[in-house]
């Protein structure tokens, strides 16, 4: 199982990346402590949160950080306006990746790629002036995002991926084999569910965190994992998997897929 991936310009990565959502997050001095371990890759979900304040501060270590975040908008102006606010929040010159975030319909994907007022002719201004450096995908919908990295317009697509949801395996992981195009891997832990006893099947114990993200990190056709820890104790205790690196034994594999099906047959909505 590699640990290291190169993604374009960006250069090397550790696999195993760092996420902030929302309702919770790791405060700015554990996601010190990930950079100390090597975790390098940082996505930030917009708010003023732990990681906010980790990149204002990067200063000189920023070239080894790869900040990745996500887009809203849809038109090239209101991206500009927005790739604007968010270096200024960050206090950085540039962006590593951005990803149109959410993109759940091949309408919108048509507004994205407007050749005179999508977002993508913003992105790439953007990307020639040296403040834009990857652009991907964010995306539910495997079959759209199999369908639009044929397109040739994507650097990487970021996908739902763990031991309950496996159709990117057969919707997606194919078609980015094919061209080379990394994927980023979220809710690996299926909002917890995989972490959390099931009250239909309470004999049967559930996974731990560091098992999904070795699962999900097995499977070579996903370049980054991204772990999203509510508490500077959970991104510890993913960071463990640092000391213990390597695939899931057959067995193990075995298990985690079994309890991701009872997840997903169990837990098919948000609680």
């Amino acid at each position: 199982m590699e640990r290291y991936i190169t993604l374009g310009a960006i250069g090397r990565l550790c696999r195993l990346g760092l996420a902030t959502r929302g309702n919770a997050a790791a405060p700015a001095e554990a996601i010190w402590r990930a950079l100390e371990r090597g975790v390098n890759y940082w996505n930030w979900c917009g708010r003023r949160d732990g990681m906010w304040e980790a990149i204002r501060e990067l200063g000189r270590r920023r070239s080894g950080v790869c900040i990745a975040v996500q887009l809203e908008a849809r038109s090239a102006d209101g991206a500009l306006r927005e790739i604007e606010t968010v270096c200024r929040e960050l206090k950085t010159d540039y962006i590593d990746v951005v990803t149109y975030y959410y993109v759940e319909s091949l309408e919108e994907w048509r507004a994205i790629v407007h050749p005179e007022r999508g977002a993508q002719a913003a992105l790439e201004e953007l990307r020639e002036q040296g403040i834009v450096r990857c652009v991907g995908l964010t995306t539910h919908q495997r079959r759209l995002a199999a369908r639009v990295v044929q397109e040739g317009h994507l650097d990487l697509v970021m996908v739902r991926y763990n031991a309950a949801h496996r159709g990117a395996e057969r919707d997606l992981f194919p078609v980015t084999r094919r061209l080379g195009l990394p994927v980023v891997a979220f809710t690996v832990l299926r909002w917890r569910h995989l972490i959390e006893p099931l009250a239909a099947v309470p004999e049967v114990h559930p996974l731990d965190a560091v098992e999904c993200y070795r699962y999900v990190l097995s499977n070579p056709d996903v370049a980054v994992a991204l772990m999203a820890p509510g508490s500077a104790e959970e991104l510890a205790q993913n960071l463990t998997l640092l000391d213990d690196w390597r695939p899931v034994a057959q067995e193990e594999r075995a298990r985690i897929e079994a309890y991701g099906r009872l997840v997903y047959r169990h837990r098919r909505y948000f609680p």
